[in-house]
């Protein structure tokens, strides 16, 4: 019977019962097999040295669990002959292989095991190996496979079989050798061959800042939550990885948006509660991760991806169609060295694009060197090498158009893309880390070679770690490369063996295309920034509503919404809320039905700025829906200082009696609708041509009393003597007329030809005019409310 080993997390290898060939175990007794047994889980969690050398000793220590349904009685764990790998080819075989095979994995060693206690289903004993390196049969440096075997009984099954097995790779360096050479001899030799190692640190995290909110004359920033706060706080995500990079040589690729965030948040800021908003309480650390960031970052190599990060590949496949989009990525791509210079106080790198996992086609590259990019960092899953599966070649190479494409190896990129939460996990990242580069170094000992590693851009705290961890002990214990920074890589001399091309479009990994925002998103980002533009031209500050949006409509564009479709449309919805509402803030005060006392009357509009600024350029249009009827002046300009209303009067003229609806609305400069018109209803009540007749009838009627009045008091005057005589008796006045001194007379001017104040309705402050022009008249005519 063979038995099928089935490769587990940290390099640990289930065994499942299947027919195998026997084998001599410790005691000398044949191991049998049968398909019914129990099964152990090997799990190795330190190897220490992790490179050693071919005279010297290897500590293995690990667990072994009981994965069965039976008491495993008697275990023993021991290691087999190492197994040489000659390249990545076999090393990539050793760890994906599922079946056992005692050539594959090794004769058995004896004389180095470990016996274990009884192992209950589902405990786990620990076990401990230290074995000579020449023992395992190792003769030369290079890279092996190591077996770590368990042979043992349970309950179910009395007699002497494998339980479990696991794989770890050994890399085992000739240091001791080299360590024999001059100095001088090895830094000429590190100099001019073996392997650089270029690795991203990605400081990266998903869209935090809305716009703001108002507090008096200033704007306070707002997050949708406290999530970046844990992740800059201590044991956090972002915090680990600058605490980490801090001691490792590394390229930082730092979004700066991240930056914008964190210092937003270094001084009064608020959070997006489930009641509101709350007063953001992370001023300190934000200052103190700021601090770090500096300190990490002052004398290493930085890379600022354009703004929030955008989704290349989204732009190119679903919004290179949509008018604007474009444009939005060459101001993400400007914005970026301001914002790091600003905070960090270093000029980054901003030539280079990272679509994600570096996966390209000819629309991506297209998009990203439109915004600026001379050096794509691509992956070598994804790009044609020309090269075959035993040779690695160097990092960077022309793709056509003057654009150079740094190719980072996929095998040391996924590295740490597990839970990394385990011991065995971060064993085996790490070794297989040593193994791959000493694999390429070995490939061509004397020419220099390229290795880019380019993680996942947002590693958790435990992968951030197992990556350092892996790090640190290439540093430390691989004599074979150095680390060098992105730039250097990017210059070096082509490997001659390559020719880097470009995978057409329909090669582009459905997983990926699957991830990507649709074209619609793209156009509702189109709408937002529309509605800016408009906002904009009539704000005497614009930049303190266009750069906090126009920042929050590049979020939208954002590689962390991949895969995140509904959380990526509820952002857009809270932007473009938020816009709504800002803009909102100028609009015109509702009006209630008025009456028209007369042919013309003043008409007045109110429009009221509740922004902290000045608005202008807005023009203030009245229309009516009796265009005969009723007849508005034109439109009027409109200023208003924030914080205040201003009323705009129109100039009305009615030549017909009715009811008639007025429309008010605003415009910006270029003619476009700016907000809600309001609409409000008119009733003219002009004065008819009947009751002007009998009008002008009573003031002809008094003008010829007067005269009357006046010819007799000259009668009377001549009569008594002139006018030292004794007036008249009362009732002597010829005609029976009555003089001006009479009660009820009317005295000339009295004001029955003047407009009666009784007639003006209550509640309104109009002024009418007897006298005067006809203009006079028109200015004077009362505007009422309905009620």
């Amino acid at each position: 019977m063979s038995l099928l080993l089935v490769p587990l997390s940290g390099g640990a290898l289930l065994l499942s019962a299947v027919p195998a060939a026997a084998e001599e175990p410790p005691g000398g007794t044949p191991v049998e097999e049968d398909a019914d047994i129990g099964a152990a889980r090997v799990t190795v969690t330190e190897i220490s040295p992790a490179v050693p050398g071919p005279d010297s000793f290897v500590t293995l220590r690990g667990t072994v669990t009981n994965t069965g349904d039976s008491t495993i009685t008697t275990a023993t764990a021991a290691p087999r002959l190492a197994v040489p790998l000659a390249n990545r080819t076999a090393i990539d075989s050793a760890t994906a292989r599922q079946g056992f095979d005692v050539g594959l994995d090794g004769a058995f060693l004896s004389g180095h095991g470990a016996d274990l206690e009884p192992i209950e289903p589902d405990q786990a004993r620990p076990f401990a190996l230290r074995v000579p390196v020449s023992e395992l049969g190792i003769g030369a440096a290079g890279v092996h496979q190591v077996t770590i075997a368990v042979t043992g009984r349970t309950e179910a099954e009395q007699w002497d079989q494998i339980l479990g097995a696991g794989r770890v790779l050994l890399p085992v360096s000739d240091r001791e050798n080299r360590d024999r050479e001059s100095r001088e001899s090895r830094e000429s030799r590190e100099e001019d061959g073996g392997t650089a190692v270029t690795v991203l640190w990605p400081l990266i995290s998903t869209a935090h800042l809305l716009p703001g909110s108002r507090n008096g004359d200033e704007q306070v920033p707002v997050l949708r939550d406290d999530a970046l706060l844990t992740e800059i706080s201590s044991g956090g995500r972002l915090h680990r990885m600058v605490s980490l990079g801090a001691d490792l040589p590394v390229t930082w690729v730092i979004d700066p948006d991240l930056l914008a965030s964190v210092d937003a948040m270094t001084d009064e800021y608020r959070v997006q509660g489930p009641d509101g908003l709350i007063e953001g309480q992370g001023q300190e650390v934000a200052r103190a991760w700021l601090y770090r960031l500096r300190e990490a970052v002052a004398d290493a190599e930085v890379v600022a991806l354009p703004y929030a990060d955008p989704d290349l590949a989204s732009l190119a496949h679903q919004g290179k169609s949509v008018p604007g989009s474009l444009a939005q990525l060459r101001a993400a791509t400007e914005l970026a060295p301001v914002t790091v210079e600003t905070i960090l106080g270093v000029t980054p790198r901003t030539d280079y694009a990272w679509p994600v996992e570096g996966a390209l086609d000819p629309d991506i590259v297209s998009v990203a060197t439109s915004a600026g990019a001379q050096r794509i960092i691509a992956r070598d899953d994804s790009v044609r090498t020309g090269t075959g599966e035993d040779h690695t070649p160097s990092a960077a190479g022309p793709i056509g158009g003057g654009v150079t494409a740094v190719v980072a190896d996929s095998r040391l990129s996924t590295l740490v893309e597990g839970r990394m939460t385990r011991a065995g996990e971060v064993t085996t990242a790490r070794q297989a880390l040593l193994a791959h580069t000493l694999a390429v170094a070995d490939q061509t000992p004397a020419a220099e070679r390229h290795v880019v590693l380019a993680p996942q851009r947002m590693p958790s705290a435990d992968q951030a770690r197992a990556l350092a961890e892996a790090l640190d002990t290439l540093a430390e214990e691989a004599d074979w490369a150095r680390f060098a920074d992105l730039d250097e890589a990017a210059r070096a001399e082509p490997d001659p063996l390559a020719a880097l091309s470009v995978p057409g479009t329909d090669e582009y990994p459905e997983r990926l295309r699957e991830q990507e925002q649709p074209t619609g998103s793209f156009e509702a980002m189109r709408e937002t920034r529309r509605a800016l533009d408009d906002f904009a031209v009539i704000l005497t500050r614009a930049d303190r509503v266009v750069t906090p949006f126009g920042n929050a409509i590049r979020r939208e564009m954002s590689t962390s919404w991949r895969g995140e479709p509904v959380d990526a449309a509820r952002y857009r919805a809270e932007i473009r809320a938020e816009l709504r509402e800002l803009t909102e803030q100028v609009h015109l005060i509702e009006k209630s039905p008025i009456t028209l006392s007369g042919r013309s009357a003043i008409i007045p509009v109110t429009v009221q700025n509740n922004l902290m600024q000045e608005v202008q350029g807005l023009e203030l249009r009245l229309t009516s829906s009796r265009r005969i009827g009723l007849e508005v002046d034109e439109a009027r300009e409109v200023a208003v200082g924030g914080g205040h209303s201003q009323s705009v009067k129109f100039e009305a003229t009615a030549r017909a009696n009715g009811r008639t609806v007025l429309e008010a609305q605003l415009y910006t400069a270029d003619g476009k609708p700016y907000g809600e018109a309001i609409r409000f209803h008119a009733r003219v009540t002009s004065i008819t041509s009947a009751v002007m007749l009998v009008i002008a009838g009573g003031v002809l009627l008094v003008v010829l009393a007067g005269i009357r009045m006046y010819t007799q008091r000259k009668r009377a005057e001549s009569a008594g003597g002139g006018p030292g005589g004794e007036p008249d008796a009362p009732g002597d006045t010829p005609g029976g007329g009555t003089d001006g001194g009479s009660p009820g007379a009317t005295p000339p001017g009295s004001g029955n030809g003047g407009t009666d104040h009784g007639d003006t309705p209550a509640g309104e402050s109009g002024t009418d005019t007897a006298g005067g022009d006809a203009a006079s008249v028109r200015r004077g005519e009362t505007v009422e409310r309905g009620r």
